[in-house]
């Protein structure tokens, strides 16, 4: 029934797609399908480190051919808020190429004095300095923007300090909370449909947490699907006042 009342799609990247660097059962053949039938989809990450040029090599390298313009980032998102709210403004820029790319590409100035916006997405190497700058800017009246609020990042070695716990101490240090543009904020949906042109009552959302993916598209009133190929399991939605659409055990279930 699904696909025959759903004409878009939106889905998450890491837990519904790939795992580790491997693509899931069914990946590669449903954004085949896609393509093949020219359906309108995004593929959505609230990583920011990554441009969609490096997402699309990356899925390319395990067998998932998404165009780099059917991927969605953390930092598209944002740098789409930052244009609407202040056109042609500028901004402090915590982050990697996925971020200072976009952000630039939106028309703004990346300055370090007496900028709009400070905006704080991932990096790998969080520069003490520029931390402490971004708590000067804000202290002088700059307004505080995350691009997601995920606290821990995964690595090869174990966990690492993301966004979030970033965005944290900044706001212990200046009393100011960020403004989080990427999921649960439905905003994260709701850009991406405008990219796309969609209705919300005619699109889907496949994630793979109860806790980012399944509330944001509540909110944005989308049709929700809960893969357990990821983080969530089935009990662990017993533990949520909320309930998807439709929980599969993978995206091969959409291809039966």
């Amino acid at each position: 029934m699904t696909q025959r009342t759903i004409d878009c799609w939106l889905t998450d990247m890491d837990g519904v797609l790939i795992r580790e660097d491997r693509a899931l059962p069914g990946a590669a053949e449903l954004i085949e399908r896609w393509r093949s039938q020219a359906t309108p989809f995004l593929v959505l990450t609230n990583n920011s480190i990554y441009t969609p040029r490096d997402l699309s090599a990356r899925l390319m390298r395990i067998g998932i051919d998404v165009p780099e313009d059917r991927l969605w980032t953390s930092a598209l998102a944002t740098a789409a808020f930052l244009r609407d709210q202040a056109p042609g403004g500028s901004a402090f820029v915590i982050g990697e190429a996925g971020l200072t790319t976009a952000i630039h590409e939106a028309g703004f100035v990346m300055t370090d004095v007496a900028p709009d916006f400070v905006v704080l997405g991932e990096t790998r190497t969080y520069s003490f300095e520029a931390i402490t700058r971004a708590i000067r800017l804000i202290d002088a009246g700059a307004r505080f923007i995350a691009t997601n609020p995920d606290v821990t990042g995964p690595s090869p070695e174990g966990p690492l300090p993301a966004t979030g716990s970033v965005a944290a101490l900044i706001t212990a240090a200046t009393k100011r909370e960020p403004y989080y543009v990427g999921k649960p904020n439905p905003m994260m949906f709701r850009s991406a449909m405008n990219k796309l042109g969609a209705h919300s009552e005619r699109t889907g959302m496949i994630g793979d947490r109860m806790d980012t993916d399944v509330i944001a598209g509540i909110e944005a009133g989308l049709h929700t699907i809960l893969v357990l190929s990821g983080i969530s399991s089935r009990e662990d939605v017993e533990r949520y006042p909320f309930r998807p659409r439709e929980i599969l055990d993978s995206v091969a279930d959409l291809l039966t």
